[in-house]
């Protein structure tokens, strides 16, 4: 039987919800939608000469107004009659027709969707700042019941942050909640701190550290707990002997556990060399706690910090989040072949962290400058091949559907195509690409200087002019190579314009010829024509790290060990 391939969906979440995710098939799902903050995020790319600076993208614009939409999305939830009716109806009395109002109202039906969509097994981890937590915290409890929420975690996404007149906001929200009663949970270890290991100053015959604790408790009791031990009279001290029962279980089993007494345990912890008996007989015997590989994961995530400026596997996206924050989720909710889904996927952490831990996964974004990012990102970590085991849905895949997306959003358009000759956009600012819509970066020597390739995308007619136009670009911004992307094809005075711009010669890692003007109709890059250029040493984008194949998952602890 074939694996299901992957999907990378491009579109509206809610629709793509609707339209493609049968009920009940996805085991874990995490968002980090956006948070309502009235603000534009840009993706930052480097300039030519590798420096950061202006020159940016807007990737989506994170503002919501009560219009048109809103007051639908919240007239199809209201006349659900349900738990999450109530919710918004209660919202709108205290919150009118606010940003906020329609923020909720976006992400009702949504939320309504992913619950249906999620296994009874399955848990869903939403990703949020103190802007909307409150709300989208009561949001999920209509949604997937009180009962069903099982953490608020934390997470330290800043060490320090300056604020005027208030406390320094640190920190994001993750809010998580099972679909039912019973949910996949993974134990999951996380590094001790040196100053906690510092506290296991012995070691046995075997090296492992241990620190000996109490093997008594406060107060008397007066049945097997509270009898005399190999002389150890434990209530003559007000006690009663304390066993720690998890050890016990890891030795013979639950169910043998269960049936021991007190001072049959203690014989059993005595024997598996759990106790250590003070020198010379003097003091109580305390129990030998061994340093465990690791501590139980808390709802106070400090140690993964966000990612900075220099770590290898930052891609200069907005609200990108560190793949150990999603590698820890996915471990502790989700086991190898389950199915992973983020609908708002943005740059690609969920997918390329899921595919790395032998997860299935789904991911949706409304942007084909992030289906473009995500597909390249995938590329660089797992390689080529990686290219089979998923399928986008959503690209336009012939010239029609190509037409469809022009004649729809300019730039939705440019992404695409810029996306599938591996070129990134340029500034979107009015007036400010100077006949510039995409470039594309390479090396073609050992001098580390990039070598520039400048696209112009046009989705109307075509003309002399244009690929004149083009020439004087390149000229301009001392560009080696230059692209012309065209819906019609290339006339003959075109071709004639293009050729008269010579050559490029590549370096000494190349040493070929290559046409300064390029052009390309989309049909040719729908067949999946390239550009030409020295070397094929893209230095477009930053590449994304390879992806190690994942270990195999330890998830319980070690006999004997806590």
């Amino acid at each position: 039987m074939a694996t299901q391939k992957n999907k990378l969906y491009y579109g509206d979440n809610l629709d793509v919800l609707r339209r493609y995710v049968k009920d009940e098939t996805v085991d874990l799902i995490y968002l980090d939608p956006p948070f309502n903050s009235r603000q534009d995020y840009n993706v930052l790319f480097a300039e030519k000469d590798g420096s950061q600076s202006s020159s940016q993208i807007r990737a989506f614009e994170d503002t919501w107004e009560w219009n048109i939409d809103a007051q639908r999305a919240y007239e199809e939830i209201v006349e659900r009659g349900d738990r999450v009716g109530d919710a918004l109806r209660a919202f709108k009395t205290f919150l009118f027709n606010s940003d906020m109002m329609a923020y909720l109202a976006m992400m009702a039906p949504r939320l309504v969707e992913l619950r249906r969509v999620l296994k009874g097994t399955g848990s869903i981890y939403l990703h949020c700042d103190p802007t909307a937590s409150h709300y989208l915290k009561i949001l999920m409890d209509a949604v997937f019941q009180p009962q069903n929420f099982k953490n608020e975690v934390i997470w330290k996404r800043t060490s320090s942050h300056s604020a005027a007149k208030r406390w320094g906001d640190i920190h994001d929200t993750i809010l998580f909640y099972a679909k039912g009663s019973v949910w996949t949970w993974n134990e999951v270890l996380v590094a001790h701190t040196e100053e906690y290991s510092a506290r296991y100053k012995n070691t046995d015959d075997l090296g492992r550290p241990w620190a000996d604790d109490n093997l008594t408790a406060p107060g008397v009791r007066h049945g097997d707990s509270g009898s005399v031990w190999r002389g150890f009279d434990v209530t003559a001290k007000a006690s009663h002997w304390k066993v720690n029962t998890k050890t016990i279980e890891g030795i013979v089993g639950i169910p043998a556990a269960t049936k021991m007494s007190t001072t049959q345990k203690l014989d059993l912890l005595d024997s598996e060399g759990f106790i250590h008996w003070p020198r010379g007989g003097k003091g109580f015997p305390r129990f030998k706690r061994f340093l465990s590989k690791g501590s139980h994961i808390q709802d106070i995530v400090s140690d993964i910090p966000p990612i900075n400026s220099q770590a290898q596997e930052r891609l200069g996206y907005p609200t990108q989040k560190p793949e150990a924050l999603l590698e820890r989720i996915l471990k502790a909710s989700s086991n190898e072949g389950d199915l992973v889904l983020d609908p708002f996927c943005g740059c690609g952490t969920t997918v390329q962290v899921a595919q790395r831990l032998n997860r299935r996964w789904i991911g949706i974004d409304i942007t084909h400058l992030a289906i473009g990012l995500i597909k390249k990102r995938l590329n660089d970590a797992f390689g080529p091949e990686i290219k089979s085991t998923y399928e986008v849905i959503g690209e336009p895949t012939d010239y029609t559907g190509a037409a469809a997306l022009a004649a729809e959003d300019k730039y939705q358009f440019q992404w695409w195509a810029l996306g599938q000759v591996g070129a990134r956009p340029a500034d979107q600012k009015k007036g400010a690409d100077r006949g510039i819509d995409g470039r594309l970066y390479f090396h073609d020597d050992d001098s580390g200087k990039s070598k520039q390739i400048i696209f112009s995308v046009k989705a109307g007619g075509v003309s002399v002019p244009q690929v004149r136009d083009l020439r004087g670009v390149l000229e301009r911004e001392k560009a080696e190579i230059g692209v012309f992307i065209s819906f019609e094809e290339p006339t003959k005075p075109m071709l004639k314009e293009a050729a008269e711009a010579g050559f490029y010669k590549g370096g000494p890692l190349d040493q070929l010829v290559y046409p300064r003007i390029q052009i390309l109709t989309i049909q040719q890059v729908i067949d999946g024509r390239q550009p030409e250029y020295p070397a094929r040493r893209d230095a477009t984008f930053k590449k994304a790290p390879r992806s190690r194949p994942a270990a195999a998952e330890n998830l319980t602890l070690p006999l004997g060990l806590e």
